[in-house]
């Protein structure tokens, strides 16, 4: 399960990760190209100890006294004592930091690497430490002025030229780029991943909710500019995904078929208005009586949907100004009508409380076979969850992505403390192929030859619900779908 995890992550950010790949190779050349090479020169030296007596005991003593040594002698090398022979006092600590020497185990032999910019100078510094080195040696371990040295340090391997650098070394720089990139993206990845907790799974959603999610909303690049479903003739993934939400929501309300239907979501942006209007037409397509009213009245967005006239409509019926009968307009399939919000009020909140409003709804849901109501979402704003108190069923929208674990939370738990009926959640833009349910992209269409029957969205004119006069088509929107 951990492997398909990583798989699905690197698939979703493949576009990250090959950037990041692209980007680190092109730093790694870049550096590699503006790094002076280095050239290495090697001499090899050998410590023995003198046999003065010329017996084998006293010549296994001086060999094990020149082993115990070896390693002293490796830390002079680069001693100011011995670099200070080979090249000038200005120069000597950066010839002392390319000076390294290493003492071969289970041998009397010191391997000497001097590294420099260039070939022959390192070659040439290498050379002049087998000649200062052994000289310092000489002196510092004869016993008196008199007497010779106890120790001997010959030049084994001369330094050569070398032809080539030891850095850099592109392909090496390549892959340490490239390794150290991938681990370090994919590592942020993984960690925003974990840290990220925006819904992005239908699982996700009920387990927080504790409620059923009945719909899920796939992502469509123009659904900005025609948010409404009757477009292509309604043969989209999108209208078949509602069309799945109205199935879905029968089969939850079967004992008790919900009258009025609160949706809302909790934070702007969600996408709760689009829902609201698209799970109106699909319900009118059903045959159902259908009543959508707009009872966001802080930012009202169904007129603008379907594009009607939204200068009256609820607030007007709640203060008194207007009947019902006088501002609810039909639009679209004969059973679809719409009450807009009207001009929006100072006090909102105490519009959807009042009295009014309850006795609209009980009006509203006698007439009606349901009544969709579109409200501000829950946590800015209570117009939200004075409404889902007041009527029989809620449905919370979460938009992938971007809605949190907790926003979600929050709202049920809001919901849950004024006893409202949350009957289901809907999680909305849906990335394609993020979910098998918008992976494809063929329709199942009709035969060429088949009869159609002719399509006509919007063509009837607009008739008040009460008196049934004739007024002019507003649905200046549904002519383009």
């Amino acid at each position: 399960m951990q492997g398909l995890y990583y798989l699905r992550l690197m698939r979703a950010h493949w576009a990250v990760i090959a950037l990041t790949l692209i980007v680190s190779a092109a730093a790694a050349m870049a550096i590699t190209a503006n790094t002076p090479p280095k050239y290495e020169a090697q001499i090899s030296m050998l410590v023995t100890g003198y046999d003065k007596e010329g017996s084998l005991a006293t010549a296994i003593q001086a060999g094990a006294l020149s082993q115990q040594r070896v390693q002293s002698y490796a830390n002079l090398v680069p001693s100011r004592r011995v670099v200070g022979q080979i090249t000038s006092p200005d120069d000597v600590g950066r010839v002392q930091a390319a000076v390294k020497a290493e003492a071969i185990p289970m041998t009397t032999l010191i391997r000497v690497t001097v590294t420099d910019k260039d070939p022959t100078r390192a070659a040439l510094l290498a050379n002049k430490l087998g000649v200062a080195f052994p000289r310092v040696i000489g002196q510092l371990e004869r016993p008196s002025r008199s007497s010779p040295s106890t120790v001997k340090v010959t030049v084994v391997d001369q330094a050569s030229v070398p032809v080539r650098p030891i850095s850099p070394r592109p392909l090496t720089n390549l892959v340490i780029a490239e390794l150290i990139a991938l681990i370090v993206v994919f590592g942020a990845l993984v960690l925003r991943d974990r840290m990220d907790t925006t819904i992005k799974t239908a699982e996700t959603l009920q387990a927080v909710s504790k409620s059923p999610t009945i719909g899920m909303i796939g992502r469509e690049r123009d659904a900005q500019r025609h948010p409404l479903i009757l477009r292509d003739r309604g043969r989209s993934s999108r209208a078949e995904a509602f069309r799945a939400m109205r199935t879905n929501l029968q089969f939850i309300s079967v004992d008790r078929r919900p009258r009025s239907l609160v949706i809302t979501s909790c934070l702007a942006g969600e996408g709760k208005t689009s829902i609201a209007v698209n799970l109106a037409i699909v319900l009118a397509q059903a045959d159902w009586r259908v009543m959508i009213v707009d009872a966001d009245l802080r930012r009202p967005r169904v007129a603008d949907h379907l594009g009607l006239e939204g200068a009256a409509g609820l607030t007007d019926v709640l203060i008194g100004s207007a009947s019902l009968e006088d501002v609810a307009q039909t639009w679209g399939p004969p059973s679809l009508t719409v009450l807009t919000s009207g001009q929006i009020p100072p006090n909102p909140s105490e519009l959807l409380n009042s009295q009014g409003m309850c006795k609209l709804l009980g009006t509203l849901t006698e007439k009606y076979d349901i009544v969709i109501i579109d409200t501000p979402p829950l946590l800015p704003v209570t117009d939200g969850a004075s409404l889902a108190a007041v009527c029989d069923s809620t449905l919370l929208i979460a938009r992938h992505g971007k809605t949190r674990a907790g926003h979600i939370a929050r709202a049920t738990e809001m919901l849950s403390s004024i006893n409202a009926r949350v009957v289901g959640t809907v999680l909305n833009f849906v990335p394609t192929k993020a979910d098998g349910s918008y992976g494809y992209e063929d329709k199942y269409e009709p035969d060429d030859g088949a009869q159609r029957m002719p399509v006509e969205v919007g063509a009837a004119p607009a008739v008040s619900v009460a008196s049934g006069a004739d007024r002019p088509a507003t649905i200046s929107r549904a002519a383009d779908l």
